[in-house]
């Protein structure tokens, strides 16, 4: 995320145990979202942490909420460690009784806007000048959804992904690899 430019680029970094611990707080959102840890099941990496995603901004009176907070250790990305992520959390929103789940990304970060498409998330629009970056730029966010009618296609074409997989265990890849997958 920090060597991509995302979360404010090296400017949003911070090397100090304390102030990452007071980065990683407020980034996480615990007051107002679920914060999950991804780990890994089966496989030589049975266990290993390689992540967090959060279910959040819940609004009752829309019926709506948001996946979002996800960062992946790099050796994961392109696996089904993303993939299956979302098929729980959007599973849960949406038995939850949330009708439109909303999934978000910096307009520049062309890798995670591909894999919110890969999930079957609409493209709503794009909110301009959207956040201030760490590094004082502004970001534009891109802004995705699924809602409750779409949910049963979606859930299928995920499971398809998945099942075509073969059930494989996770492995890492070395962080060359993960970049140019």
């Amino acid at each position: 995320m920090f060597a991509g430019g995302f979360g404010g680029g090296s400017a949003g970094y911070r090397a100090d145990r304390d102030d990452f611990l007071a980065w990683a707080r407020e980034y996480l959102q615990f007051d107002r979202c679920n914060v999950y840890g991804v780990r890994i099941r089966g496989g030589a990496h049975d266990g290993a942490l390689v992540g967090t995603t959060s279910l959040g901004d819940f609004d009752e009176a829309t019926e709506s909420a948001h996946i979002g907070w996800t960062a992946y250790d790099p050796r994961v990305w392109g696996s089904a460690v993303n993939p299956e992520a979302k098929l729980l959390l959007f599973g849960l929103a949406f038995e939850s009784g949330f009708g439109r789940v909303k999934i978000q990304a910096d307009a520049a970060n062309v890798r995670s806007r591909s894999a919110i498409e890969r999930l079957g998330a609409v493209l709503e629009g794009v909110h301009r000048r959207d956040k201030r970056r760490a590094d004082g730029a502004w970001r534009d966010t891109a802004i995705y959804s699924v809602l409750h009618a779409e949910w049963p296609a979606v859930r299928s074409a995920l499971h398809a992904r998945l099942d075509a997989r073969g059930g494989e265990p996770i492995g890492y890849r070395t962080v060359d690899e993960a970049l140019t997958a």
